[in-house]
């Protein structure tokens, strides 16, 4: 279809020219829209087939009169329709399948972790107040055993035992977060 594309009543190509359209240069088309979109076959097929919808709603773009051919019409709308695809898929998120949504890691809402929180706050005022020091140094603020045997004064058996026990009491208070605090 290279010169006088016809006009259906509703101002758009007859589906015989389409095709012959397709067929003549549907290859080149392809060809071209492959390379852009980096050896992707499904989408340089939907980016020809969106090209030849637009051939079809601008019929007028097709009319070889003023050239000799609608080829570089089509690689142009090819091309730039490659770029806006691309651009498209740079602006959002990468789209992940559902295997990897499988074995990802579900993270508790805000919600969830502040009540957790505050229980852990409330169980904790519960233990003496060695019990306590001992577990707010080693766990809460990251001493070594014998970091905070020194900071407390007491041998660093004396603080494995204390925080031994403190974890066992916080274990009968919080039967809920049990498994998180073995």
């Amino acid at each position: 279809m290279t010169a006088g594309t016809t006009l259906t009543k509703n101002g758009t190509t007859a589906d015989h020219e389409l095709a012959a359209l397709q067929r003549e240069h549907g290859r080149p088309l392809f060809a071209l829209l492959l390379r852009l979109c980096d050896g992707d076959r499904q989408r340089a097929e939907d980016l020809v087939q969106e090209t030849l919808v637009r051939a079809w709603q601008h019929p007028e773009a097709l009319r070889a009169d003023d050239f000799d051919s609608v080829r570089p019409w089509l690689l142009t709308v090819g091309r730039r329709l490659a770029i806006d695809a691309r651009r498209a898929r740079q602006a959002r998120p990468p789209e992940v399948g559902d295997a990897i949504l499988e074995n990802a890691r579900v993270c508790a809402d805000h919600a969830e972790r502040a009540a957790a929180v505050l229980d852990v706050r409330k169980a904790v005022k519960t233990l003496t107040p060695e019990h306590r020091e001992v577990l707010v140094l080693v766990y809460f603020h990251g001493a070594s055993v014998a970091e905070a045997a020194e900071t407390l004064g007491i041998p660093p058996g004396t603080v494995k035992s204390r925080a031994y026990y403190a974890l066992r009491a916080l274990r009968r208070v919080l039967p809920g977060y049990a498994a998180d605090l073995h």
